[in-house]
């Protein structure tokens, strides 16, 4: 296996190298219904219970969220040193770190957006657990958990399950808010992430939904046409620190919001969904507001937001839509997901 590093001088960033999965298996969508023994899954799915994954492992047969080491990581513990003798311009480094797979469900059938309120409450569990334990670990500095939805995404299989990198460096983006955060605490006494909240609540136009401790709304400067951001109103460097109040409010805005994204076209929405939390370096991230952001790449049904050259080639995002304008459509959709309200 590749885990190796490399140093990205102008980007100031490491790049991870793990070719070896080019190789990983893709699963297909054809559906096993419910019998008496099992739910809804697929034969030769290597996340669904009872089922032998590609390492030789079996699965158990889980009943809730499941979590496991991925079988094809990019970055591990044992990751051996990569061959020296580099230009002096450039470097590299064994990419350590530990990767997980996350099953929200034993059900191959089911999306986020069509778990119970319950179910997101236990995967919320799930996911605090593990920020905490890898977190704690000296060799990692960052706790990624994110979930790749829908084929358009490069998804390999539509099991609902998400996925962790816990590395030994801090990812790009993190670092970026990290440093954002501490230079306006500095600058203004404040906390970024409050002010935002504040501000698209003074508008109210961009809010989709809120309650008593959390919300989720298209930030004023938001980049993908349905770009969504869900957060708990009080601040937490990690989702780890929420209360049991706090998480469970955050698992109804939560789905609301997956819900919304659903109905919209109904048909099932993709998305890149990742927690945005303080690093576990042992800096000083008191000012950072965990927060769960959604970029979705289509901006109508089959029409991709396709990145070219102002975002690959630039840095910067050229918006096509008004954050406002999609707010108000995902405002205007009913929370009640809509294979639900068929079956009803």
């Amino acid at each position: 296996m590749t885990w190796e590093e490399r140093w990205h001088p102008l980007r100031e960033e490491w790049v991870i190298v793990a070719a070896h999965r080019q190789d990983r298996p893709w699963s297909g969508e054809t559906i096993t219904h419910a019998s008496a023994t099992r739910p809804p899954y697929v034969e030769d799915c290597y996340l669904c219970p009872g089922n032998r994954r590609v390492s030789g492992e079996v699965n158990p047969e889980y009943a809730g969220v499941f979590v496991f080491d991925n079988d094809h990581p990019c970055v591990g513990m044992n990751a051996p040193t990569p061959p020296g003798n580099l230009p002096s311009i450039y470097q590299n480094r064994p990419a350590q770190g530990i990767a997980r797979v996350v099953c929200y469900s034993p059900r191959h059938d089911l999306s986020l957006a069509q778990l119970e309120i319950v179910e997101i409450e236990n995967l919320i569990s799930a996911w605090q657990g593990e920020y905490v334990d890898l977190g704690n670990r000296a060799e990692i500095d960052h706790v990624l958990i994110f979930e790749n939805k829908g084929e358009v995404v490069g998804v390999s299989n539509p099991h609902p399950h998400c996925q962790i990198y816990a590395t030994n460096f801090v990812f790009k983006t993190i670092e970026t808010e990290a440093k954002a955060s501490e230079h306006y605490s500095s600058d203004t006494g404040g906390i970024i992430f409050q002010d935002i909240i504040a501000a698209e609540q003074d508008e109210g136009k961009r809010i989709i939904c809120e309650n008593e401790t959390a919300i989720a709304f298209l930030p004023y400067f938001a980049r993908y046409a349905y770009e969504l951001f869900v957060a708990p109103k009080r601040t937490h460097p990690s989702i780890a620190s929420l209360s049991d109040a706090e998480a469970r409010d955050l698992a109804e805005v939560l789905k609301e919001t997956v819900v919304r994204f659903d109905n919209l076209w109904q048909m099932p929405f993709p998305y890149v969904m990742p927690l945005h939390q303080a690093p576990t370096d042992g800096g000083d991230y008191r000012n950072f507001h965990f927060h769960i952001e959604f970029h979705p790449p289509l901006r109508r049904p089959n029409l991709l937001k396709y990145l070219a050259g102002p975002e690959i080639g630039g840095g910067n995002f050229l918006s096509d839509t008004s954050p406002e304008e999609k707010a108000a459509e995902l405002r205007a959709l009913p929370s009640v997901h809509y294979m639900s309200a068929e079956s009803t």
